[in-house]
């Protein structure tokens, strides 16, 4: 039986982990997706190459994962699938054992690279306020994403992940931050280079950067998240 863990990275990953890697459990969706719910954990059944084998996968609360494949004719753990074994039957396994891995960690997880708390309750209050979810954009850069209006299209926020010396401070440690919209007046007003920026990556005429590290309270941030939403409309 192979084990998987969804709730972080460990050093040495299997290939199927890679599946999972930044990935946050997400219960409700586990439900809907057809898993069945069994004390501490969550069973899903499959067959796949035409039903001559028996995928079921399990998931822990934890976001531990495990896998065991079973051929139906022999009723016995198959397990060329996790080898380097070559072959056209054993690269079909291999081939439908990961897209139903694929499928349940785009249908059943999510994205979980901002671990900054403030970082999270601003994208619990977009979920929760417009209905958006972070789009994560730029493959080779995993750690960015925005906020886009439904009905426009356009983006009202961007979280990003940079190191401070980028913003002017004085450290090259990382740090999260938001990029949102306002008048170019009122961005002029706020500019202080200890909690407002100019918009990092972005038009600072129109742009500018939070640092997400409780230095602008979250009532503050939820104003200017809401006028940038605002200024998005069209």
């Amino acid at each position: 039986m192979e084990k998987m863990n969804g709730m972080g990275v460990e050093p040495f990953m299997s290939r199927e982990e890679l599946f999972f890697k930044r990935k946050k459990l997400n219960r409700t969706k586990l439900l809907a997706y057809g898993f069945e719910k069994n004390a501490a954990h969550y069973t899903y059944e499959t067959t796949i190459m035409e039903g001559e084998f028996q995928l079921t996968v399990t998931i822990e609360d934890t976001g531990t994962i495990e896998t065991k494949l079973i051929e139906l004719a022999s009723a016995e753990e198959y397990v060329l699938h996790r080898t380097s074994a070559a072959g056209s039957f054993v690269g079909s396994v291999k081939a439908e054992y990961q897209a139903v891995l694929q499928k349940i960690a785009d249908q059943c997880f999510e994205t979980d690279i901002f671990k900054n708390e403030q970082t999270k309750r601003v994208i619990d209050y977009v979920r929760e306020t417009y209905q958006n979810e972070l789009e994560f954009l730029w493959p080779k850069t995993p750690s960015n994403a925005i906020f886009r209006r439904t009905d426009s299209g356009k983006w009202y926020g961007a979280l990003l992940t940079v190191q401070k010396n980028k913003l002017g401070l004085p450290s090259d440690d990382l740090i999260e931050v938001l990029d949102l919209r306002n008048e170019p007046q009122k961005i002029e007003a706020l500019m202080d280079g200890v909690k407002h920026f100019p918009g990092y990556h972005m038009n600072k005429k129109h742009w500018f950067t939070i640092c997400l590290d409780d230095s602008v309270s979250f009532e503050e941030l939820k104003e200017l998240i809401d006028e940038s939403y605002l200024l998005a409309v069209k």
